[in-house]
C-alpha cells in the first residue's frame, strides 16, 4: 500500500502538469509559425478584457507551483522576474520552475500538511495550515491558470486535445 505524501500531492502533480504546459506551448509555437502569426498574438490572448493574458497565466501557474512547494518546505520562494514576452521565453520560465521544484525533495515536505503558513497576499496575509493550503489555495489556483492557458490556445485554433492537457494518463 502506498501512502500519499505532501510531495506526491504537490511537486508530484506540478512537475508532469508543467511538462504538459511546455508541450502545449511548443504546439502553440508551431501553430504560430505555420500560420505566420505576428509575434505577441498568442501571448496576448485573453478570455475576457479583465483577465490576464496568456503570458501572465503561464507565469502565475509557474509561481503557484514554485511558491506553494517552497512555502510548504519553509523556504522563501526564489523570485523570478515576470519579463517573458514570447512563447519561447515562457517555455524557459517553465524549465526554470521545473529546476527549482527539483530542489524540493520529499524529505523537505514531510509533515508539512500540519505546518502553519503565513502567505503574503496583495495587502493582506493568508494564515492557513498546510493541508488546506494545498487543497484550497495552491492546487486550485495552479489548475485554474493552467486550464486558462489550455482554453486560450484551444480557442485560438492550436490543435490541442484533452490528452495534451493530461499527458496521456
Amino acid at each position: 500500500m502506498t501512502t500519499l505524501t505532501v510531495h506526491a500531492a504537490t511537486v508530484g502533480v506540478f512537475v508532469p502538469m508543467l511538462q504538459q504546459l511546455d508541450k502545449m506551448l511548443e504546439k502553440a509555437e508551431a501553430h504560430a509559425q505555420a500560420r505566420k502569426l505576428e509575434a505577441g498574438v498568442l501571448e496576448g490572448l485573453r478570455l475576457a478584457p479583465d483577465m490576464f493574458p496568456l503570458t501572465r497565466q503561464v507565469q502565475i501557474a509557474c509561481d503557484f507551483a514554485k511558491n506553494g512547494a517552497y512555502r510548504l518546505a519553509g523556504i522563501d520562494p526564489p523570485k523570478v522576474p515576470d519579463d517573458q514576452k514570447t512563447l519561447a521565453e515562457l517555455r524557459g520560465r517553465i524549465a526554470h520552475t521545473l529546476t527549482l521544484l527539483a530542489a524540493i525533495t520529499p524529505d523537505k515536505l514531510e509533515g508539512t500538511e500540519k505546518r502553519h503558513l503565513s502567505v503574503p497576499l496583495y495587502g493582506r496575509t493568508l494564515e492557513i495550515d498546510g493541508l488546506p493550503f494545498i487543497q484550497r489555495w495552491t492546487l486550485p489556483n495552479f489548475f485554474f491558470h493552467l486550464t486558462t492557458v489550455y482554453a486560450l490556445l484551444r480557442n485560438a485554433g492550436v490543435e490541442l486535445g484533452k490528452q495534451d492537457f493530461l499527458g496521456g494518463v
